[in-house]
This record gives C-alpha cells, structure tokens and sequence, in this order.
C-alpha cells in the first residue's frame, strides 16, 4: 500500500509540474506581459519551487521504501539518467526564477513596471529548453518501469 500511495503522489506531482511549467511559459509572452502577469508569475514560480521539493522527497521515498527496494534503483544508469535530467531541469531554471524575482522587485518599486521584451524573450528560450529536457523525465521513467538499464 506504501508504494501504490508513494506511486500516486509522485504522478501527481510530476504532472503538477507539468502543468506549472505550461501555465508560466504561456504567461511569458511580451505580448501578454503586465504589472498582473509579473506577480501571476511569482506566485507559478513558487509553486514550481514547492513542487520541485516535493517531488525529490517523494521520489526518494519511493526508492527507499517502494515495492522495488533501492537496488533496483541505485543500480541501473536509467535511473541515474532521470536523476541527472531532473538535475539539469533544476539548473535551467534557476536563472528564469532570479529574473521573476528581480521583476517582482521592480513592481514593487514601480506598480506600473513591465519587463523588457529581451528580458521576457530570454527567460522564455531558457524554459522552452527546461520544458524539452523536463520531457525525457517521464520517457526515463517508462525505460526504467520495463527494467531497462539494469545491470
């Protein structure tokens, strides 16, 4: 029952962040950007943050007290592949969110503020390439729920 809860959860979360990860890109539009969108913003990015927390404590569970057991896990590279996807996601998305934070700031200093479209432009080809490597995550999975990269 722990691994089918664990299970759950972790497929919750994942689409969650899914879904977090379209709804900021389709708010990162120059077309679309206003003072309402820059907090909008904030308020995804924390919930990614929150997200991102809880699916590394859910998936953690999952290999250490999960039907498989940690062999399964520690010891195949698609596991380790997923990890290091997960990783790179992490990484990517540390600059869009020092970017939403300094527009926060902004708008509180200027309750008319609008990022700059270069601004808006970058953050948006950053998440694009964090989307594209977010969506290995699950092809990683689905390899390794068929036991390939063991051994």
């Amino acid at each position: 029952m722990t691994d089918l809860i664990l299970a759950i959860f972790h497929h919750l979360i994942v689409f969650g962040i899914a879904a977090v990860l379209a709804g900021e890109l389709a708010l990162m539009r120059p077309a679309a950007m206003s003072p309402r969108t820059v907090r909008l913003l904030g308020r995804f990015d924390a919930a990614y943050g929150v997200l991102a927390v809880a699916i590394l404590a859910v998936g953690f569970a999952r290999v250490w007290f999960g039907a498989k057991g940690p062999d399964f896990y520690l010891s195949n590279h698609v596991f380790w592949t997923k990890v290091g996807a997960f990783a790179v996601v992490g990484l990517l998305s540390i600059k869009p969110t020092l970017r939403i934070l300094a527009w926060q700031k902004a708008l509180k200093a200027n309750p008319a503020f609008v990022p700059p479209q270069d601004e808006v432009d970058a953050v948006r080809r950053r998440m694009l390439v964090e989307i594209h490597v977010f969506a290995l995550i699950p092809v990683l999975a689905a390899m390794m729920a068929r036991g390939i990269g063991l051994g």
